[in-house]
């Protein structure tokens, strides 16, 4: 069993930054792939970036250049550096787990979810 807890939500004007904390409960956190999610009102959970075991990355074409995810394993933490932000990031971040060293990219390979950080881009 996996726990993840988000942090570092909040209320950002438009082109400012924030930063997103994920800490994960687990003796096997580095066996994980480490997805941050993010679902806008009326709108499907989609896949922001993700980082496999082997610190390979994946990001959303829309993010690309602005987001950065990271994950320190000794502290069992993933973070996503959120940089530039526009109106239409505004959404619940949620960080997710999936068993896999490589990096899945579909909403079902994770298996783990936090319960989510709102993120509001005013213009």
């Amino acid at each position: 069993q996996v726990q993840l807890v988000e942090t570092g939500g909040g209320l950002v004007q438009a082109g400012g930054s924030l930063r997103l904390s994920c800490a994960a409960s687990g003796r096997t956190f580095s066996n994980y792939a480490m997805g941050w999610f993010r679902q806008a009102p009326g709108k499907e959970r989609d896949i922001v970036a993700a980082i496999g075991g082997s610190a390979t990355r994946y990001y959303a074409d829309s993010v690309k250049g602005r987001f950065t995810i990271s994950r320190d394993n000794a502290e069992n933490s993933v973070y996503l550096q959120m940089n530039s932000l526009k109106p239409e990031d505004t959404a619940v971040y949620y960080c997710a787990a999936a068993p896999s060293r490589y990096i899945p990219t579909t909403r079902s390979s994770y298996k783990y979810w936090g319960q989510g950080t709102q993120v509001t881009v005013s213009s």
